[in-house]
C-alpha cells in the first residue's frame, strides 16, 4: 500500500511496552493491514505529483541513473538499486542519496539567481527564496538533513533580508536549537548528527584548508579538495562509531563527484516541475541530468571496487575516540619536522615486522577452512567452502556491508547456493551485500514465508527447502531436516517465535567435517526434530544462543564445538548463561562473534581446529 503524508489511517494493533523506552511511551503491534480514511491534503498531493513526475520523466533513462536522480532530487529512493546504494556507501558518496543542505544550497543560490535576473532588488529576493524552502522540504519530505538545512537557509535568508551580516557558524547553532526543541528526537538521530557535523566542518575547516591549499593549487581545485575533505573529517568519528570502518577512497570520490553534483540537481529539479505541465520536454530536460548522474554512479562504482576502500577499525564509543587520538597526533607529527622524522622511522619498523609476520604467518583465512561464521553484529551469515573462491552462503546477517566485506577477506566470488533460513531482517537484510560483485545460482527459502525474501533476490532463482532434500556442491552435501511441515504462511501479527521455527534445519557433511545449522529454532520446533539430529563435529546454536534451547536437542548434535553469531551488547541479552552454561556441561566449546570476530574451523592433520580472526 502506498500512501502519502497527511493521508489519515485506521488499524488495529496492541501496546507493548518498548524494550529501550527512550522518549517512547509505548510501542503499537499492528495487526493486518491499515484502513486509508482519506486522501492527502492538497499541498501533499501537488507534492506528490512533482515526485512522480519525475520519475515519469526519468523513467526512459538507464536503470542506474533512474533510480540515483530522484534520490539526488527529492529523496525519493524508491527505484535505487540496493546494490549500488551500498557502492555509494563504500565510496563516502551516500550523502548525494539524502536531500541535504548541499540540495537546498543548490536550490536557493539558483533561485536568488533567478530573481537578480528579474529584477528583484534585495529586499524582496529572500522571500522568494524563502518559499522555494518551503516547497522544497514539503517536496523532499521533512527528513532531519532536510528540517536542518531548511531553518538554516532561513536564518540566513532572514539575515540577508534585514541586511545583517550572515555568521555560518551562529546560524547553525540557531538551527541545531530550533529544531532539538521542536523534536527532541532528533538529540539521539545519527542521521542529524552526521548532517551537523558536516555543515559545522563546511564552516570551520574549509575556509582556513581552502586558503593553505589555494597557495599550491588552482583555486576550483583547492576549494573542492578542501570542501570534501572537510566534510569527510568533520563527520568521520561519528561514522566509525556507526560502521567500525574508516573510508580511504571518500574523499577522492567526493572530488570527483563533485563537478556534477550540481548539474544533476538542477537539471533534475527543472525536469521535475516541467514534468507536470509537459513530459516530453521534462524528459528533453533530465537527458543532460542524466549524464552527470552517470558520471557520479561511475565514480562510486569505481571508487567501491577498489581494494581497501573501507579499513577495519574499532566501533562505537572506542572507535570514535581512537580515530579523534589517531588525528590528533598526526595534525603533531605534520607540524614538526623532528617529530615526522621519528614517525616515518617507526613506521617504516611497523611496515617491516608486518611483513615479515605476513610471511612467516598464514594469515587470514586459514588455509583448508571449512565453514566461517561471519561477525555481521546481532544476525546470521555462514559460509561453507566448497572450492575455489567459492562457497555456500547460509543467511546474510541484518546489512550488507559487513557479509560483503566478510566473503571478501574469504575471497569468495561465486556462491552457487544461498540459503537464507527464515525471513527475519537480521538474516536476509544483507543479501544483497552477498550478491555484490559475485555471481549467486540459486537461493533456498523457508516453505513457511510470506514473501519477504522476495524483494532482495529478485532476478534470482529460489525454491522452497522441504525436509529430505539434499544438495551436492563439490564434496560437501546439504541435508535438509526441518522445517517438519510446511504449515501456513506467516501471520502478519506473529511475535516472532512462529518464523523462528519454521527456519529451514541442515546439515553439512564432507569427508572430515560436519555441522549442523539450526537457524533460529526454538523450543517447539527443536523437540519436534530432536530425534532427527545427527552427530555432528559442529553446531551453529539456535536464535543466537538464546534462552529458548531444548537440551535434548543440543545434546543430540554430540559436538565439539558450538559456533554463536551474536552482535556485542545487543538488547536481547544474547546469548543467555544459562544456554551457554548448558553447551559447557555438554563439553562443548563455545565460540562467539561478539567477542573473536569472524570465526573459522578448519580442518587440520588431528582433526577440526577452530581460528578466530581477533
Amino acid at each position: 500500500m502506498r500512501l502519502v503524508p497527511s493521508q489519515r489511517v485506521r488499524f488495529e494493533g496492541g501496546f507493548r511496552t518498548p524494550r529501550r523506552a527512550e522518549l517512547l511511551a509505548a510501542v503499537v503491534i499492528v495487526r493486518g493491514p491499515p484502513t486509508v480514511l482519506g486522501p492527502p491534503s492538497a499541498v501533499q498531493r501537488a507534492a506528490e505529483h512533482l515526485r512522480a513526475g519525475l520519475r515519469a520523466a526519468v523513467a526512459h533513462l538507464p536503470p542506474d541513473r533512474r533510480g540515483v536522480l530522484p534520490a539526488m532530487v527529492v529523496g525519493d529512493t524508491s527505484r535505487l538499486d540496493a546494490d549500488l546504494a551500498e557502492d555509494f556507501k563504500r565510496a563516502g558518496l551516500t550523502h548525494l542519496l539524502v536531500v541535504s543542505g548541499a540540495n537546498l544550497a543548490i536550490v536557493i543560490g539558483a533561485v536568488l539567481a533567478l530573481c537578480r535576473v528579474a529584477g528583484l532588488r534585495r529586499r524582496r529576493a529572500p522571500p522568494v527564496a524563502a518559499l522555494a524552502v518551503v516547497a522544497f522540504v514539503v517536496v523532499a519530505r521533512p527528513e532531519p538533513s532536510v528540517l536542518r538545512a531548511a531553518v538554516m537557509g532561513m536564518i540566513g535568508l532572514l539575515a540577508l533580508l534585514t541586511g545583517r551580516e550572515r555568521h555560518g557558524v551562529p546560524a547553525l547553532a540557531a538551527a541545531v536549537l530550533l529544531l532539538v526543541l521542536a523534536d527532541p528526537t532528533l538529540a539521539r538521530s545519527y542521521g542529524f548528527a552526521l548532517s551537523v557535523l558536516a555543515t559545522a566542518g563546511l564552516l570551520v575547516l574549509a575556509p582556513r584548508w581552502r586558503g593553505r591549499l589555494a597557495r599550491r593549487l588552482p583555486g576550483p581545485v583547492a576549494d573542492a579538495l578542501a570542501v570534501a575533505a572537510a566534510a569527510e573529517v568533520a563527520v568521520a568519528p561519528v561514522l566509525v562509531m556507526l560502521s567500525g570502518e574508516v573510508g580511504v577512497v571518500s574523499v577522492f570520490a567526493n572530488l570527483l563527484a563533485a563537478p556534477a553534483v550540481a548539474p544533476a540537481t538542477l537539471l533534475g529539479a527543472l525536469g521535475a516541475v516541467t514534468a507536470l505541465v509537459s513530459l516530453p520536454f521534462a524528459r528533453v530536460l533530465v537527458w543532460p541530468a542524466g549524464f552527470a548522474v552517470g558520471w557520479i554512479v561511475w565514480v562510486a562504482r569505481q571508487a567501491a571496487a577498489l581494494p581497501y576502500a573501507t579499513i577495519p577499525w574499532a566501533s562505537g564509543g572506542l572507535g570514535a575516540m581512537t580515530l579523534v587520538a589517531a588525528a590528533a597526533i598526526a595534525f603533531l607529527i605534520l607540524r614538526s619536522p623532528r617529530v615526522r622524522l621519528v614517525a616515518v622511522s617507526a613506521m617504516a619498523g611497523v611496515l617491516i615486522a608486518v611483513i615479515a609476520l605476513r610471511v612467516a604467518s598464514p594469515g587470514w583465512p586459514p588455509p583448508a577452512w571449512q565453514m566461517v561464521a561471519c561477525d555481521v553484529g546481532q544476525g546470521d551469515a555462514l559460509a561453507l567452502a566448497t572450492g575455489p573462491r567459492q562457497a555456500i552462503v547460509v543467511d546474510a546477517g541484518p546489512e550488507p556491508r559487513s557479509v560483503d566485506s566478510c566473503l571478501t577477506r574469504l575471497g569468495v566470488r561465486d556462491v552457487p547456493l544461498l540459503v537464507l533460513t527464515h525471513p527475519h531482517a537480521d538474516h536476509i537484510n544483507g543479501t544483497a551485500g552477498v550478491r555484490h560483485g559475485r555471481t549467486v545460482g540459486e537461493v533456498l527459502t523457508t516453505p513457511r514465508t510470506a514473501g519477504r525474501e522476495a524483494r532482495l533476490t529478485a532476478g534470482l532463482h529460489a525454491r522452497a527447502a522441504l525436509p529430505g532434500q539434499r544438495w551436492t556442491v563439490g564434496d560437501l552435501t546439504l541435508s535438509i531436516l526441518g522445517p517438519l511441515t510446511t504449515g501456513p504462511a506467516f501471520a502478519p501479527d506473529d511475535d516472532g517465535t512462529t518464523i523462528n521455527n519454521g527456519s529451514i534445519v541442515l546439515v553439512a557433511r564432507r569427508p572430515g567435517f560436519s555441522a549442523l545449522l539450526a537457524g533460529d529454532v526454538e523450543t517447539e520446533a527443536q523437540r519436534s526434530l530432536e530425534a532427527s539430529v545427527p552427530s555432528v563435529q559442529v553446531l551453529k546454536v539456535p536464535h543466537h544462543g538464546s534462552r529458548s534451547q531444548d537440551a535434548r536437542f543440543l545434546a543430540a548434535a554430540h559436538a565439539s564445538v558450538a559456533l554463536i553469531s551474536v552482535g556485542a551488547d545487543n538488547d536481547y541479552g544474547h546469548p543467555s548463561s544459562t544456554t551457554v552454561d548448558l553447551l559447557r556441561r555438554l563439553h562443548t566449546q563455545v565460540h562467539r562473534t561478539d567477542q573473536e570476530g569472524d570465526i573459522a574451523v578448519t580442518r587440520t592433520a588431528t582433526g577440526l581446529a577452530v581460528v578466530p580472526r581477533r
